[in-house]
This record gives C-alpha cells, sequence and structure tokens, in this order.
C-alpha cells in the first residue's frame, strides 16, 4: 500500500516537472535574427525581453510564415528580421512568424552599414582603439615584449588546437577535396602576390626590390587578421569549417616563394649590393654588401665573419629589431650580421620559410589537438577550458597591443608617398573579394559544402599581409629593402583596416558573390 502511495507521488511529481517544463519550452518570444546557417536549417535570434540569444532548429515540415499567413521558407529569412518564434526548444513544433516580412528587404548597402555599426563596437574593436590611441594621444604605455609574445604563442596554440580537435571529427572521405582546396588557396595567395608587384610598379615609385618585398608580405597571410575575423565570427554565431587553422599555416608560405622569387630575379638582372637597379638612383656596383641580421639558435654556431654590430644607421637596427619581436625571434643572445645565404633555397633559408615559430605553433596546435581528440572528447575536456574559453579574454588584450603597433608604424608611411598609401588601402578589398570569388566557384563548381564563416576566412587569408614569416625571411635573405615600409602598410594600414572595416565588408560581400554565383 505504501509502495503504490510512493508511485503515486512520483507519478504526479514527475507530470507536474513536465506540464512546467512543456510550459517553459512553449513559450513564445520576439527578436531579431542575428544569423542564419541555413546548411544547417537553423538561425540565431536575440530574445528581447530576455536579453539572450537563442539558437531556433526548423526542421522539415515546420511551420514557416509571415504575419500575413504566407507560406515562407528559410531562404527567404534575412539577418535583421523581426521574428515570433513559439516552442523553439522542442524542434519539431517550431513556428516561425515574420513580424515585418511586409516592410522592404535592406539595399547591400543598408546590410553593411547594419554590420558595420554593430561590430564596431564590439569588445574586441574596443581594445583595438585603445590601443590605437595610445601614441596618439602620447599615453606613456609600453606593452612588455614576453607579454606579446606570451599571448601570440597562446592564440596560436588556441586555434590550432581548436582546428586540430575539429579535424579529428571529420569523414576520412572529405580529406581529398579539403586537401585540393588548400591547394587552390596556396595558388592564390601566390598569384596575389605576383599582382601586388604589378601593382606596386603602376601606384609607386619605390625600389624594385622595396616593391618584391611588399609584395612578399601581401602573399602571405596575417595570423592577427585570421585570429580578429574568428572572434568576430564567434560573436556574430557564423560558423566555419575545422580545418581553416590548417589553411592559415597553408596560405602564410607563397609570400615568402613570392619575394624570395622575385628579388633573385632582380639580382640576376643587375641589381647592386645595396639593392639599386642600373635605372634607380644610387646605383652602385661596387658597394659594400649589406650584411643580414641573423640570431644564433644554438644549432649552427656563429658565422666566422659575422660581425657584431649592423653596418647600416640606428634606425634600421630599430626596425629590425621590431620586426624580431612581431615574428617572435628577439632573444637575449646578442644579434649577428652576416653574408646573406646564397641561394634562395639554402638549408637555412628554408627552414626560417618552413619552421618559422609562427608556423611551427600553429601546427604543433593542430597536431597535438588531433591526437588528443582521437582518444576522445574526455581527453581534451580540461583543455578547452583553457584553449577555448579564454580565447576571447586573450584576443581582446592582443588586439590592444596590435593597435598600438598598428598606430606607431603609420609615421613610416610619410616618405612613402600616396600612391602607397592607396595600395595599403585597395589592395586588401581587391584581394579579398578575388578570394570570395575563388572560393565561392571552387563550393559550386567541386560540390564541396563550406560554412558561411569559411568563405569570410578565406577572404581575410587573401586580403590580409604578412607580419611574422616573411619579415622574418626578409631580415635573413632581402637586407637590402627596407626594413620599414613593408610594415608600414602590412600593420600601420591593412591590418587596422581589416580589423575595423575589411570584416564586416567581406561578410556583406560574401553573400552578394555567393548569389551571383549560384545563379550564372
Amino acid at each position: 500500500m505504501r509502495i503504490h502511495r510512493w508511485n503515486g507521488l512520483l507519478l504526479t511529481a514527475t507530470v507536474a516537472t513536465l506540464t512546467v517544463v512543456s510550459a517553459a519550452w512553449a513559450e513564445e518570444f520576439k527578436g531579431k535574427i542575428k544569423s542564419i546557417d541555413r546548411a544547417k536549417a537553423q538561425f540565431v535570434v536575440h530574445d528581447e525581453a530576455n536579453e539572450r540569444e537563442v539558437t531556433v532548429n526548423l526542421p522539415t515540415g515546420a511551420s514557416l510564415k509571415s504575419n500575413a499567413d504566407k507560406r515562407l521558407q528559410l531562404k527567404d529569412l534575412h539577418e535583421g528580421d523581426h521574428v515570433v518564434v513559439s516552442d523553439s526548444v522542442i524542434a519539431s513544433k517550431v513556428t516561425v512568424d515574420v513580424a515585418d516580412s511586409s516592410k522592404p528587404k535592406k539595399s547591400m548597402i543598408q546590410e553593411f552599414w547594419y554590420n558595420f555599426t554593430h561590430n564596431l563596437f564590439k569588445p574586441l574593436l574596443l581594445f583595438f582603439y585603445l590601443g590605437f590611441l595610445v601614441p596618439i594621444l602620447r599615453v606613456k604605455l609600453e606593452f612588455p615584449y614576453v607579454v606579446y609574445q606570451a599571448l601570440v604563442i597562446y592564440l596560436l596554440i588556441a586555434i590550432g588546437w581548436k582546428g586540430g580537435e575539429e579535424l579529428a571529427a571529420l569523414e576520412s572521405n572529405q580529406f581529398g577535396a579539403i586537401l585540393t582546396f588548400m591547394g587552390v588557396g596556396f595558388v592564390t595567395n601566390f598569384l596575389i602576390g605576383i599582382l601586388a608587384y604589378f601593382m606596386l610598379s603602376f601606384m609607386t615609385t619605390m625600389r624594385r626590390i622595396d616593391k618584391a618585398t611588399v609584395a612578399g608580405y601581401y602573399g602571405s597571410d596575417s595570423a592577427g587578421t585570421f585570429v580578429t575575423c574568428l572572434g568576430v565570427l564567434a560573436t556574430a554565431h557564423v560558423a566555419f569549417d575545422a580545418y581553416m587553422p590548417v589553411m592559415l599555416a597553408v596560405m602564410e608560405i607563397p609570400g615568402c616563394l613570392v619575394a624570395l622569387y622575385l628579388v633573385s630575379r632582380l639580382r640576376a638582372t643587375g641589381m647592386d649590393p645595396i639593392g639599386n637597379m642600373p635605372d634607380e638612383p644610387g646605383y652602385n656596383p661596387h658597394a659594400a654588401p649589406i650584411l643580414a641580421a641573423s640570431i644564433d639558435n644554438g644549432h649552427d654556431g656563429h658565422d666566422s665573419h659575422a660581425e657584431a654590430q649592423p653596418t647600416s644607421n640606428s634606425e634600421t637596427a630599430e626596425a629590425l629589431e621590431e620586426a624580431r619581436e612581431l615574428s617572435l625571434e628577439k632573444r637575449e643572445k646578442p644579434t649577428h650580421y652576416a653574408p646573406r645565404p646564397a641561394g634562395i633555397f639554402s638549408p637555412k633559408l628554408l627552414h626560417e620559410v618552413f619552421l618559422n615559430p609562427g608556423l611551427y605553433l600553429l601546427f604543433g596546435g593542430i597536431a597535438i589537438g588531433y591526437v588528443s581528440r582521437m582518444q576522445g572528447k574526455e581527453v581534451t575536456r580540461g583543455d578547452d577550458s583553457f584553449f577555448v574559453t579564454l580565447f576571447q579574454g586573450i584576443l581582446c588584450l592582443f588586439l590592444l597591443e596590435m593597435g598600438m603597433t598598428a598606430s606607431r608604424k603609420l609615421k613610416d608611411l610619410t616618405t612613402a608617398g600616396p600612391g602607397y598609401i592607396a595600395f595599403g588601402l585597395l589592395a586588401p578589398n581587391l584581394f579579398a573579394t578575388v578570394g570570395l570569388i575563388v572560393s565561392h566557384a571552387y563550393s559550386h563548381f567541386s560540390g564541396l559544402h563550406f560554412e558561411e564563416g569559411t568563405y569570410i576566412l578565406f577572404a581575410v587569408l587573401c586580403g590580409a599581409a604578412s607580419y611574422i614569416a616573411v619579415p622574418a625571411v626578409q631580415r635573413l635573405a632581402i637586407p637590402e629593402a627596407s626594413p620599414t615600409l613593408p610594415l608600414a602598410a602590412s600593420l600601420g594600414l591593412t591590418f587596422s583596416y581589416n580589423v575595423t572595416v575589411g570584416i564586416p565588408v567581406y561578410m556583406q560581400l560574401s553573400l552578394v558573390i555567393g548569389d551571383w554565383i549560384k545563379g550564372s
């Protein structure tokens, strides 16, 4: 009798709980659509009453209609639409009423302005603005190099770790198409580097060796811009494919090869030892060669002809030191200067291209994340709290420092001329557009589905410029080139443009180009 009583109480409690939960699940809420993933048939709505982000799943057969009771499809929804959602948790009973469907849709310019203003004051960019104002307002603030080094190490390993985890979940039959796409990315960035050289030849009067070096910077990519884009996509709830961190590493290499190839052609056609061509001012074939700066890493010993001091002026030495800091190659050991390595494929130079600190940490993080996730989610769960949860906060501090560095680099543009400044602002838009066309076309004609964020990240990898890999190669193999002009454009102009204006532009362009290619 007592058992039946307890069973009755338990049944009553269960029914009451299910009634309460069901009522909560069936609760209706209103809000604006923040992002749409049409491949997964879901969208994210900002619940206005409870100030929360809700993911709404829309399975086959779910009711989707306008306020005029007109049947709609998922493709009819747009970011910014106001919706009323019922039964959002029980996905089989989702009903959406588009409250403003009778209003005209936003134009491309209106959509861009909406995305731009909503990204302009995200915490990520506010930290960048904060740092950018430090030199302008002459605030006596220095970001310790060891802190910058720690932040970059963390970010590179973190994006590699997360990418490696996601790679472990891919089906084996997907790897062939993905590797082909990476090859397409490599070739695209190489051709972008060549295109940059011709643009610089047309738009500027710089020495040809400086044009070749800057072209190499733009034929590579930027880890800083990439991680910033990851942060923006996360706040906008835009998904991307797991292998994009690997693409970051692959597309960093072409710029190094572009710079080495172009400079080798200049040397073969009469460039003097200090970087001037026969038809350029200051040409002197009998000048003493400029020595390349290198740092003893403890594995190849000192060059017997190395000098302890640079042969160039103090400004050049200071610029080289700053370049070493950005590329994570600053050491406590003294800098040594020696003749540059002979040939473009010397072992020391190839080591710098393929085993520079940035690539090593990125590939290391990918490998560790992949091997760890293959052992099960429980193995990576503890480390995820460090590498994933803290990512946004660490990225904010990184952008604070990058804002300070980018602002300081602007002063180096005073001698570059208006054509060079125009190039630094035009190049990211042009090259990112090339990236969007290539990625959308590859997806369309190969049948390989990409998440929306993948197109945007690919555009960023094409539209960014290096400040880690190529400066290290320049220091070792192209000592004749200006150490200040390339970073002035890549950091002072292109990086600043991409993280503030460029990413929202690419997000909107991706939708336009995607519709154009699918409709053609």
